[in-house]
């Protein structure tokens, strides 16, 4: 089997799809809660602070001299970027959270016992008749 054939093999598996829409739908999601932080949760909470933009929070290590930028750390953007992460954290914690008791509830459910065949019906009346003579 050449290189070709077993690369096309391993990428048309199932769980190498999958894995694949998971990250494009991630990194989707991963903008989508970056804007809710940095455009929703961050602008009230500044003002919260006394109308401190978290982008901009940062303590200045050297300044600016000529043509050389200023050496900063910027810890608001930090600040942000933890934000991010719990509530990324969280809602996928939620969404596990959720299957995992969608599951249990499946596994928790008993299946109905198999309605005996045609062949049991009648052997059990046979059984019956008998017993009766």
């Amino acid at each position: 089997m050449s290189i070709m054939q077993e690369f096309k093999a391993f990428a048309m598996r199932g769980n190498v799809i999958d894995m694949a829409v998971g990250i494009v739908i991630g990194g989707a999601f991963g903008k989508i809660v970056s804007s809710f932080v940095g455009d929703v949760i961050m602008p009230p909470l500044g003002m919260l602070m006394g109308r401190v933009d978290f982008k901009h929070l940062a303590v200045t290590l050297q300044p600016a001299e000529g043509e050389t930028a200023a050496v900063t750390l910027n810890y608001g953007a930090f600040i942000q970027t933890t934000v991010d992460f719990v509530i990324v954290a969280f809602a996928i914690f939620m969404v596990v959270k959720a299957m995992n008791t969608l599951k249990k509830k499946e596994e928790a459910a008993p299946a109905a016992p198999a309605a005996p065949s045609k062949e049991e019906v009648l052997l059990t009346e046979i059984r019956d008749a008998l017993r009766q003579k």
